[in-house]
């Protein structure tokens, strides 16, 4: 079985499909800059332009202009994730080969996933918006949400497509307090704007749940869920090596990959957390 067996371009769609099923925290964010980045180290300039002011307008009466100001924010390139992994002559016969690559290339998107998805939820750090800390019960983590909710209200978020991220624990309360409402299990959803995304239970006070063990603790049993839109959070990703090898001292054949990428939080005042204690 040769080379040829292992074209790369062949190979990328195998990797990427797992990689975007897997997300949680990924399928939260915009890939609005996705095309833009082709290495490590590369930058986005992400230009933000000021309020316009409404003004009174008497008849016959002089505009007044306002000269818009601008403001810059950078999308930084700056996360690295490899993976390079061999199949042997023996073992690929005997496994059908291309199967193996399959599943190989499988578990190298979910990994990558896993990783991209705890690199999101650390930016909690980064909202603009923070509840007051909570140790939730099926009684009161409904308010919770609400809470959450209104903040998002306030801050003249869109009302549609609004996401919260939540751990198993949470979860469990909030079917309790619904009373089956929503899934303890999370499932795939596809969302409006044809985002698949994993670990979907529910909708609540506006909100998609979803459910995801990468929810980042500031310690062992506080955790820090985050609630937002998708405008939020700006991410881009790619795949920039992908290569099928032949090692020279073995009989196999095996891939090796890059893919780099890069998260920015570009609207704070829409993205929100908590301190969750939950045991």
């Amino acid at each position: 079985m040769g080379l040829d067996t292992y074209v790369p371009s062949l190979w990328a769609p195998a990797l990427l499909a797992p990689l975007y099923k897997s997300f949680v925290f990924g399928s939260a964010v915009n890939r609005d800059y996705q095309g833009m980045i082709t290495q490590m180290g590369d930058s986005v300039r992400i230009n933000e332009i000021g309020n316009v002011t409404i003004s009174d307008y008497s008849k016959y009466g002089a505009l007044d202009w306002q000269e818009l100001s601008t403001a810059q924010k950078t999308l930084l390139i700056d996360q690295a994730k490899s993976f390079s992994f061999a199949i042997d002559d023996i073992d690929a016969v005997q496994a059908a080969g291309k199967d193996s690559m399959a599943k190989a290339m499988t578990n190298a998107g979910n990994g990558i996933a896993d990783e991209i998805d705890q690199h999101i939820a650390g930016l909690y750090t980064d909202a603009g918006i923070t509840v007051d800390a909570i140790t939730p019960s099926a009684d009161s983590i409904l308010q919770w949400v609400a809470d959450c909710a209104e903040g998002l209200n306030e801050a003249n978020a869109n009302t549609n497509g609004r996401i919260m991220i939540l751990p198993p624990k949470a979860i469990t309360l909030l079917t309790l307090a619904v009373s089956g409402g929503i899934s303890t299990t999370g499932v795939p959803k596809t969302f409006d704007n044809g985002v698949l995304v994993n670990g979907w239970v529910g909708e609540i006070f506006g909100f998609n749940i979803l459910m995801s063990n990468n929810v980042q603790t500031s310690s062992s049993t506080v955790y820090q869920p985050m609630f937002m839109t998708r405008e939020a959070i700006s991410f881009a990703g790619q795949i920039t090596k992908l290569k099928a090898v032949e090692r020279e001292d073995y009989f196999d054949e095996g891939m090796k990959g890059l893919y780099v990428y890069g998260s920015k939080v570009v609207r704070p005042a829409i993205l929100g957390t908590c301190a969750m204690t939950l045991t």
